[in-house]
């Protein structure tokens, strides 16, 4: 197993630095491997765009017949916690939590109002499907609070996330760096396209 990591390793170093446009970004405290690690958090947060957008929707409106207009409005209320995303990049920037970071925390928040968004919406979607004993304008409520969960903690973490790497950054490098962390974002929506995809072929009509 060493043997074949070390191979791979020798493959990789030997990779023309033109087909890795953003290997320019590391250093030697900072190597690639350690700026993709940190850009999984724009992974996650384009996994979850995908979910909202791209996935339940369509099933809220064509297999749940939920009004395309309330489905539109919980989609949209992601958006509502947009504004907060300079406080939330203020008080990372001038107040340390108790263990002394100023950034990690709030990665930490966000990711769980994202768990905590996901966790709880299947359950608000069985409520929609009305197979419950629950008052109908209760789903509504749990829909919308998992829709806005997975908002907030998708606008914590990237706020916190991307201010994170510009620390990191160097001035001259900033601009890839940022640029590495939306295409990140961008390979975490594509993939996750694919993979729901794949995973809800079966349950689909077409």
């Amino acid at each position: 197993m060493r043997t074949m990591n070390l191979n791979l390793f020798s493959a990789w170093r030997r990779i023309s630095p033109r087909f890795m446009p953003f290997s320019d970004v590391a250093t030697k405290d900072l190597p690639l491997s350690k700026w993709l690690r940190l850009a999984l958090f724009q992974v996650s947060v384009g996994m979850a765009t995908v979910m909202l957008i791209g996935t339940l929707n369509r099933v809220m409106i064509v297999e749940m017949g939920v009004p395309a207009s309330l489905v539109a409005l919980m989609v949209a209320l992601p958006l509502l916690f947009s504004p907060f995303r300079a406080l939330v990049g203020f008080k990372s920037d001038h107040h340390r939590s108790f263990l002394g970071w100023k950034r990690v925390p709030y990665i930490w928040l966000g990711s769980w109002l994202q768990f905590g968004g996901l966790a709880i919406m299947p359950f608000s979607l069985i409520l929609l499907s009305g197979d419950s004993n629950w008052p109908h304008w209760f789903s509504y409520i749990a829909a919308a609070l998992a829709f806005l969960l997975v908002g907030a903690g998708m606008q914590i973490t990237q706020t916190a996330g991307l201010a994170l790497a510009s620390d990191l950054a160097t001035p001259a490098s900033r601009p890839r760096v940022v640029a590495l962390m939306y295409v990140m974002f961008l390979i975490g929506m594509v993939f996750s396209s694919v993979l729901f995809g794949l995973l809800l072929s079966h349950f689909s009509p077409l």
